[in-house]
């Protein structure tokens, strides 16, 4: 299938109001602290977004009294007091709401009582009172969306008047989806803001940040176009939202696709939950550290797409040695120091007979030498479960100076589903070191990085592609190769001369070689040492 990144590449370039937003955050500087202003920014624009649905869907209900042909013959006969009793019965309707996925909303939970009552000095009560309105019309529709807005803004240091200007900023026509159906401003002024609170925070950012183009780099290599979507470290909820824009670029049906998600910080489910309401989407996500506690035993996805924390450890030494996700014993397929590899056998455990799961990963995970590591990787390998493994450039991440790389695993390489060709014998590397493109402090994948990412995948994977081998950039290496090179996964032992940046050769071995070549120099010294005395000595000189 061709690559089409167009409509999320363009996707914010028609709407002027990054300065106006940071400008706006900016304001609650002393008040809040910069990794809080998420929670009072995103609240009050999620509160927006509901309101604006509600008056949406009354206007329809309204319109439909004057416009279809039944209902308009039907009111023209009642008399006035009656087509008023008749009129608040359609708007008081819950049902009229909710097959719209809509909800209605008590007048004291409306964006415009908020704007109207912007300057009032107890604004902030009224904020936080429409917060406990709204929470309990979203608890009461899904008892699993509650908690989504909690009433934080009386506590907070914030002045009415800074409240005030959040609300009127965001009142501006602009940020209107009533005005604009079809601009998505609540989704890109979200999206907008979670970037730069990233960029605010650093390195406290990671819990739901992964960067935009890290994820459309996924999601055009995965191409979930109908199916059961997990993600078990979820934060934010960009996989699946970048998910859906895929999904309407390639003229999907977003019924077609069904949300899973654990999030293990319960601030960021709650990000993650307004990110996905905003989207108008049908989700499950759940609360939970996805190692110790899977809150989704039984299911079994279609597609996975995942950022999980690096390098983390003594989680394995929690596991029951009979958990069944493990490849076999613990003390073979674990290692107490790192958990990089019990999330790749915990993705297997839950993807579906062709299901295909995209990882990001720490670079080290394709060379480490450390036996329960080792040991599951080259199971992964034996058994034909990699597909892809793709070296990416540094600086991509706010959140780490760790060098990432991204791991394809699929149980869909037999070539029976009529779209794929069989490859269970080869897995194709790929070096991108090379790409993307520096943007402030950050590097970022263009349009055209990705596209030729996720296009090289598509023709090695795809029935009728015409693959070939790209020296210093793709390289379809037979498990034979991969096992003559100790299973090592860097791209660099594959791909050829572009890799001569990094050899691939893993660190342990290297450090063997060092400290080998090391030994030697130090006995070569000291040879020399003793020479040297013994000459100078020879000529009457002790030293």
């Amino acid at each position: 299938m061709a690559t089409n990144n167009t409509p999320t590449a363009k996707a914010k370039a028609d709407i002027d109001f990054e300065n106006e937003l940071w400008n706006a955050a900016n304001e609650l500087r002393g008040a809040v602290a910069e990794n809080q202003y998420k929670d009072y920014v995103l609240s009050l624009l999620f509160v927006k977004h509901l309101s604006e649905r509600y008056e949406l869907r009354k206007q329809e209900l309204q319109q439909s009294l004057f416009t279809d042909p039944v209902e308009t013959h039907y009111f023209a006969s009642l008399t006035p007091e009656e087509q008023q009793q008749q009129l608040a019965l359609v708007l008081e309707d819950e049902l009229e709401y909710q097959v719209k996925n809509v909800y209605r909303l008590p007048h004291q939970a409306t964006w415009e009582y908020l704007r109207e009552n912007a300057e009032q000095d107890d604004i902030k009560v009224k904020v936080d009172q429409a917060f406990v309105l709204l929470d309990e019309l979203l608890a009461k529709r899904n008892p699993d969306y509650k908690g989504v807005l909690e009433p934080i803004f009386v506590k907070s240091q914030l002045s009415p008047t800074q409240v005030a200007g959040l609300i009127n900023l965001f009142s501006k026509e602009k940020f209107s989806e009533i005005n604009n159906p079809e601009s998505d401003n609540y989704g890109r002024v979200y999206e907008y803001y979670i970037g730069k609170f990233a960029m605010a925070e650093g390195s406290g950012a990671g819990q739901f940040f992964t960067p935009g183009s890290v994820v459309r780099l996924l999601v055009e290599m995965l191409e979930p176009l109908k199916g059961r979507i997990m993600d078990l470290a979820c934060g934010s909820g960009s996989m699946f939202v970048q998910s859906l824009k895929f999904l309407q670029a390639h003229g999907g049906d977003k019924n077609d696709i069904s949300i899973y998600g654990q999030e293990r910080y319960e601030g960021t489910l709650r990000l993650c939950k307004m990110n996905l309401l905003l989207r108008n989407l049908s989700f499950d996500v759940k609360l939970g550290d996805s190692l110790l506690q899977d809150r989704f035993p039984d299911l079994k996805a279609d597609y996975a797409l995942m950022n999980p924390p690096f390098n983390i450890s003594k989680v394995t030494t929690a596991l029951p040695d009979n958990n069944p996700r493990l490849f076999g014993a613990k003390d073979i397929f674990t290692t107490p120091g790192n958990a990089n590899y019990m999330w790749f056998q915990t993705l297997w455990q839950h993807l579906s007979e062709r299901g295909t799961a995209g990882v990001v990963m720490a670079n080290g995970a394709m060379t480490t030498g450390s036996a329960g590591e080792k040991n599951v990787r080259e199971h992964m390998i034996k058994d034909g479960m990699l597909d892809c493994i793709v070296q990416m450039p540094d600086k991509l991440f706010l959140t780490t100076g760790i060098p990432a790389c991204i791991f394809i695993l699929s149980k869909n390489r037999d070539g029976r589903d009529g779209e794929h060709r069989e490859r269970k014998n080869e897995i194709l590397f790929i070096d991108a070191r090379k790409m993307g493109t520096m943007a402030s402090r950050l590097r970022v994948f263009e349009d055209a990085d990705v596209a030729r990412i996720a296009d090289t995948y598509h023709t090695w994977r795809n029935l009728g592609g015409s693959y070939t081998d790209v020296e210093g950039f793709c390289k379809a290496a037979t498990l034979a190769e991969v096992a003559a090179n100790n299973y090592v996964l860097s791209p660099g032992r594959y791909v050829g001369s572009e890799a001569e940046e990094d050899d691939g050769v893993p660190f342990e071995e290297k450090m063997k070689l060092l400290t080998s070549e090391l030994a030697a120099q130090f006995e070569e010294s000291a040879l020399l040492e003793k020479r040297i005395r013994e000459n100078l000595e020879g000529i009457g000189f002790v030293v």
